[in-house]
């Protein structure tokens, strides 16, 4: 899927707002310091969700927008295992891991051995 985006005049604009709520997340949250951490987290979501608006009106933000949609459809298409599938591949998974572990520990041991010998 081909996706052409023309890049508006304003984009400029509209990245330097973005860039200026989100420095007013920023020294907002350090300049209210002494309020409520609910309200100043509160209103960095505000600002943040403002600016990601702003942001998704730009040709970079609908292209985002177009890729995140699909992507969506695309994760629709996923044939997902079955459980019995899930438990099998983990079961398979943790076997390995710990017979891995082991011959690693058996090569360190004699390794060791091996050198604890050479140095008497």
């Amino acid at each position: 899927m081909s996706v052409e985006t023309t890049t508006s005049r304003f984009d400029t604009a509209k990245w330097v707002i973005v860039i200026a709520l989100l420095a007013a997340c920023v020294i907002g949250n350090s300049y209210f310091a002494d309020q409520s951490l609910l309200y100043r987290v509160l209103g960095i979501v505000a600002l943040a969700a403002v600016a990601g608006l702003v942001a998704l009106q730009t040709a970079k933000g609908e292209a985002l927008w177009t890729l995140v949609k699909g992507s969506r459809t695309e994760i629709r298409k996923v044939v997902w295992p079955t459980r019995q599938e899930t438990v099998q591949t983990t079961m398979i998974v943790v076997v390995f891991v710990v017979l891995v572990a082991l011959v690693l520990w058996g090569l360190d041991s004699l390794l060791g051995w091996l050198v604890s010998l050479a140095i008497g």
